[in-house]
């Protein structure tokens, strides 16, 4: 394998086919392995996570990444150039300019930290809850950087403790396996996060994700003037952001339904934590079969907010998923009041946003309803979109009113 050397970086250099290098130079991170000049750089000599250079079919280097000739994505850009080596001062630099912006948009120390690609460090996630940082890696390259990773995180912020939450489905597909362990320092019991003026306590370790959905606080933020004395059905309520938000916004009864026991456990002690529990009851129950025991019995709701997980994890299964999307959107219009407010969202790439509404649409023609789009929702700021990278893009969604035809 030809070396590639600059500068006292040394590592080996991943060839690209000729022409492979369009999407990289136009600003996407990803080489998939199909486009890799394995004559002249075979997959099978490097190991997964190698740090290596990718270099164009011309020998122009587009600069440091790293390698895993197990996966579809084979390797990742991180720093363009050569000017510095796949180390902890790289992502140092990373983590301090990330932080810039979300110390920008927030007062409080609650928020997605670092966002993979997006922020310039491809599958690192970095979630911070005050003292504490939940991080998760979800490729062969950092999981070998997790040192660098943790290094970086206590130059920059220092906190109590780190946690790798490392259960993603999308580690299978980089041949890594799935745990969560404590990086460093000493985590309390229970992590607490505050939104709204509300404070929740969330599981980093036994809960969704890394323990909260900080994507979705931006739509959140926008229910005020839709739920002041309404009252609310919260569906996939998870820990009750949605409910919580919307009772503390004046909403005089919300419902919060989710199909797990722990998660109606928690949303009932969170409702207690900020004095909502007069107004905030949370039942356990299967989404769909809820809605339409709901339409059995003809009870409204003047709000209903969707916010289920992804349907459509895969591109093969869009059209199974679009149909879920519509009877779900279908059966949430008929919980709804005559002038009702419909709040519906995907958290699935692979299901455009264009589709989404269609579904709604469709459901409403259905069911000899008129919808109104007020206002269109995306992902928080700091889960920024990389315009070179679609995959970044993922969340959509949309708030409706719903009249009758």
């Amino acid at each position: 394998m030809e070396p590639a050397v600059s500068e006292g970086i040394a590592y080996p250099a991943l060839y690209l086919k000729r022409g492979e290098d369009a999407r990289l130079r136009a600003g996407h991170l990803w080489v998939f392995s199909n486009e890799v000049d394995v004559a002249r750089s075979p997959l099978t000599g490097f190991t997964p996570g190698e740090p290596c250079v990718i270099v164009d079919a011309r020998d122009r280097p587009l600069g440091v990444g790293y390698v895993n000739p197990n996966s579809l994505i084979c390797a990742r850009l991180v720093g363009r150039g050569l000017e510095h080596a796949l180390d902890r001062s790289l992502l140092t630099h990373r983590l301090k300019v990330a932080l810039g912006l979300r110390e920008r948009l927030y007062g409080e120390p609650y928020y997605r930290l670092l966002y993979g690609e997006a922020d310039g460090a491809p599958g690192l996630t970095l979630d911070r809850f005050g003292d504490v940082v939940v991080a998760q890696a979800t490729t062969a390259g950092i999981e070998r950087l997790k040192p660098e990773v943790e290094a970086a995180v206590r130059k920059v912020l220092n906190p109590a403790a780190l946690l790798w939450k490392n259960d993603a489905a999308i580690r299978a597909l980089e041949g890594l396996p799935s745990y969560a362990d404590v990086g460093f320092g000493a985590p309390p019991g229970a992590l607490e996060v505050r939104e709204g003026g509300l404070a929740f306590a969330v599981d980093a370790i036994g809960g969704q994700k890394t323990g909260w959905f900080y994507d979705q606080r931006a739509n959140r933020d926008l229910l005020a003037p839709f739920v002041r004395g309404a009252r609310v059905l919260d569906m996939f309520s998870y820990l009750g952001a949605w409910g919580l938000r919307a009772a503390a916004m004046g909403a005089r009864e919300v419902v919060c339904v989710d199909a797990s026991a722990h998660a109606v456990e928690a949303i009932a002690a969170n409702a207690r934590r900020n004095g909502l529990a007069e107004r905030v009851r949370a039942e356990r129950a299967d989404a769909f079969e809820y809605l339409k025991a709901l339409r059995e019995r003809r009870e409204h709701f003047d709000v209903v907010i969707l916010d289920p997980p992804a349907f459509v994890k895969r591109k093969k299964d869009l059209a199974e998923g679009r149909l879920a999307y519509r009877r779900l959107n279908e059966l949430g219009m008929q919980a709804l009041a005559r002038d009702g407010i419909l709040v519906t969202c995907s958290c699935s790439y692979h299901m455009p946003r264009q589709a989404l509404l269609d579904g709604v649409q469709q459901g409403a023609r259905h069911l000899d309803r008129q919808v109104q789009v007020l206002m269109q929702l995306q992902q928080a700021p700091d889960h920024p979109v990389h315009p070179a990278i679609p995959e970044t893009d993922y969340l959509k969604g949309y708030l409706c009113r719903v009249l009758p035809a």
